[in-house]
C-alpha cells in the first residue's frame, strides 16, 4: 500500500466515523454540525500541508523574487493541456531562502520562451533572478484561487555581487 492510498484510507474511515456520529448519537444538532464543520476544516488543512511534505509542485503564486534553478517544460499535446514546471528559490530580504521549491505554472508560450532563455544561461554559468508580479484587472471567479496564472513573470541576468575594495 502506497502513502497515498493509507492517506485515502485514513480519509474513509474519518468519513465513516462522522457519519456515525451524526446518525447514531444523540448529540445535539449544534454539535453535530460542528463536528461536520471540524472535518471539513481538517480536510482543507490536512490537503495542503500534504502538498508541502510530499514535494508536490505548488500551484501557488511564485514568489515576488526568486533564483531560478531549473525548469521543466510540458508542451501542450492532444487531450492534455501543457505546464511549466520551474524550481526556484525565493529571495528573501535580499538572502536567497534557505530551500528551493518547485512549482507548477500553466502553459503559455511567451512564458516557454522566456524560460528556455533563462535555462540557456543557467547552462552557461550565469545566474538568473525573476519577479512575479500579480495582473492587474478583474477574472472572475479567479479571487478564489490565487494562483500563478495571475502572474507576470520576468527573468534577468543576476547582478554580479560588488566586493569591497581592499
Amino acid at each position: 500500500m502506497t502513502s497515498t492510498d493509507a492517506v485515502l484510507w485514513a480519509f474513509v474511515a474519518v468519513l465513516f466515523v462522522l457519519g456515525l456520529a451524526l446518525v447514531a448519537s444523540r448529540w445535539p444538532v449544534w454539535a453535530k454540525a460542528l463536528l461536520v464543520a471540524l472535518v471539513t476544516l481538517l480536510y482543507f488543512w490536512s490537503d495542503q500541508a500534504l502538498e508541502e511534505v510530499w514535494g508536490w509542485p505548488s500551484r501557488h503564486a511564485l514568489p515576488e523574487r526568486f533564483v531560478l534553478l531549473a525548469a521543466v517544460i510540458e508542451e501542450p499535446a492532444k487531450g492534455r493541456e501543457g505546464a511549466l514546471f520551474v524550481w526556484v528559490n525565493a529571495i528573501e530580504n535580499g538572502k536567497p531562502a534557505a530551500q528551493p521549491r518547485a512549482y507548477r505554472l500553466p502553459y503559455s508560450k511567451d512564458l516557454h520562451a522566456l524560460l528556455n532563455e533563462g535555462m540557456k544561461k543557467v547552462r552557461q554559468g550565469v545566474s538568473q533572478m525573476g519577479s512575479a508580479d500579480p495582473k492587474r484587472g478583474p477574472k472572475g471567479l479567479s479571487w478564489l484561487r490565487p494562483g500563478a496564472d495571475e502572474q507576470n513573470v520576468k527573468i534577468r541576468d543576476l547582478p554580479m555581487p560588488q566586493l569591497p575594495e581592499k
